[in-house]
């Protein structure tokens, strides 16, 4: 699967990225696909080249490139429960620094950059995420409602913005939650939210999992939640983009 190396210019600086291709010729739907907290690493490309594998050309960016290229700090190679606790207390003062308009502008270079790339089809792309980059993806999309035709995110903070973040949402929705982020009770209020803001989605907790669990480099991977996330992802995808 070809990879690209990337430098996005954003309004505060240029962002490294890579772009993941698919091995025949274009052009081809194009997916923001944003990391989750612990950044760009090997199975960021794994689930990017996955993606570009059925079709699409995925640009996944460093959001946190304002402190320094990727890797921002060093990922041990698998993240069991005492790394994963030390990394996150390294990482959450930069993630706090990231706030709805820092990750507004910054969406804003992303979506013209991907758009712009002569592999890309003309028309909206889609955007998904994971972890904190599934709000994100939800903040992209209800910011730039005319150029995003999809948005999904898996194991994110998706409500952590308030439900009026929802009320700027246009494109179809696809969500899928860990077991241990919400319970039931907390899985329908988010739903009604929704609903409430008239917008269409599939919103639903994945059984036996765990927050994280579409990461296979750390103790919460599920391969059973990839194999969801991928049987509800790619059908999603091919709905809402035109293949070419």
């Amino acid at each position: 699967m070809p990879f690209k190396t990337l430098q996005i210019p954003t309004e505060d600086g240029q962002a490294d990225a890579f772009a993941a291709l698919p091995d025949r010729p274009g052009p081809h739907p194009g997916v923001l696909m944003y990391p989750d907290g612990f950044g760009i690493r090997p199975v960021l490309h794994e689930l990017a080249a996955e993606l570009a594998g059925h079709g699409y050309y995925v640009l996944v960016p460093n959001f946190l490139y304002r402190h320094g290229p990727t890797p921002v700090i060093e990922i041990p190679e698998h993240l069991g429960t005492d790394d994963r606790d030390r990394v996150v207390a390294r990482l959450l003062p930069l993630l706090a620094t990231h706030s709805a308009e820092r990750s507004h502008r910054d969406a804003a270079g992303y979506l013209a950059f991907l758009t712009a790339q002569p592999e890309v089809s003309a028309g909206p792309v889609a955007v998904t995420g994971y972890c904190i980059g599934g709000l994100l993806a939800v903040r992209t999309a209800a910011a730039h409602p005319d150029r995003v035709a999809a948005v999904a995110a898996f194991h994110g903070p998706v409500g952590a913005d308030g439900p009026d973040l929802f009320t700027g949402l246009t494109a179809p929705v696809l969500l899928g939650h860990a077991e241990s982020d919400l319970t039931p009770e907390s899985l329908g209020e988010l739903n009604q939210a929704l609903d409430a803001a008239g917008v269409s989605h599939t919103s639903e907790i994945y059984p036996g999992t765990v927050h994280g669990f579409t990461m296979s480099d750390t103790d919460a991977f599920s391969a059973a939640g990839l194999r969801r996330h991928w049987d509800r992802l790619l059908p999603f995808l091919e709905r809402a983009l035109a293949r070419t």
